[in-house]
């Protein structure tokens, strides 16, 4: 399945899809805290299954308790179908 890029109208429902993701020209970010780098490292884990089984892998860093998450589509130039679903998916380990 390839990525479709995001329309005008699924770029203005982002906020209300994803609340607490920050839309960032064309990236979505989302910055998390941890207990401690155990429980923030398994959170990362988890994430690294759902990436790579949608062949769809998000630019992130790790320092401590605390992961940052952006998400882009390269080959699509910005935000596409992919980060959406990644994102919707990230927020479904953290319920």
């Amino acid at each position: 399945m390839a990525a479709i890029p995001l329309t005008a109208e699924q770029r203005a429902a982002l906020p209300q899809l994803l609340p607490h993701w920050q839309l960032n020209g064309e990236t979505l970010r989302r910055e998390l805290r941890f207990v401690d780098f155990v429980e923030a490292f398994g959170f990362m884990a988890k994430v690294a299954l759902i990436a790579e089984a949608m062949g769809h892998h998000p630019e992130w860093s790790n320092v401590w308790n605390r992961v940052v998450i952006e998400l882009t589509t390269h080959d699509t130039g910005g935000l596409s179908s992919f980060d959406l679903v990644l994102a919707q998916r990230i927020d479904g380990l953290l319920v």
